[in-house]
């Protein structure tokens, strides 16, 4: 990342962003163009090459811009970072709300944890975390809040639906998914995916087994209502 050190606006061990709060310094339109493209250059570099290729001459280079335009819409590399992730955060959590209120929303909220696209961003964030304070800072913020409104959803589905909370308690639905879409994401990585589908086979049997007595109980109280 020597290009960016040399212009002076990149990345320092601890640029103005990410002392107090980690904000974004928001400059120029939200939804220009521009801005839209550097962070989609950004983002692909992230997954194509990793966080440590993302540098601002090669994002400029793949968004199309000069790198004084980057620098103009995100004056250090943490705001470019913090920019990216959030936009990445705030799609998840719409996804995952639409998937607690789907008609199987366990079986959705698996299938949003092994979204290939987030999940291996993701991985790229939680080890740029290890160099700037401010990106693990947000990515802590991020998943307290995932976190906290899956287990809310599960515990709200689950009482609906008359299941037992302490046969496999919300918490643990909720970090069991995360562990076991994690593992699969980060060995697929590097090539390795013995096991991965008889794991996603026993996960989903599981979760067929625990909406499908959800669904006979929701039918078993219409019927009793009707009748």
């Amino acid at each position: 990342m020597t290009d960016d050190r040399s212009r002076g606006r990149a990345s320092t061990d601890e640029p103005a962003a990410t002392r107090g709060t980690a904000r974004v310094r928001r400059i120029g339109a939200q939804d220009s163009t521009t801005r839209l493209a550097i962070l989609d250059a950004t983002a692909q570099i992230m997954l194509e090459q990793g966080h440590a290729a993302a540098t601002s001459r090669r994002v400029a280079a793949l968004a199309g811009v000069k790198p004084a335009l980057v620098h103009y819409y995100f004056p250090t590399m943490d705001d470019l970072f913090l920019a990216v992730f959030r936009r990445g955060a705030e799609a998840n959590l719409e996804r995952q709300r639409q998937a607690v209120f789907s008609e199987q929303p366990l079986h959705a909220l698996w299938q949003l944890s092994r979204e290939p696209y987030g999940t291996r961003l993701q991985q790229e964030f939680m080890a740029l975390a290890n160099q700037r304070p401010a990106i693990r800072t947000e990515i802590a913020a991020y998943i307290e809040r995932f976190r906290d409104i899956q287990v809310t959803a599960l515990t709200f589905i689950a009482r609906a639906n008359g299941l037992d909370l302490t046969e496999l308690p919300p918490v643990v639905i909720s970090l069991l998914i995360a562990s076991v879409s994690g593992v699969i994401a980060t060995e697929n990585a590097v090539g390795v995916t013995l096991g991965h589908a008889d794991l996603v086979a026993f996960v989903e049997q599981y979760l067929d087994r625990f909406e499908a007595s959800a669904s006979e109980r929701t039918a078993t109280t219409i019927e009793a209502a009707d009748s």
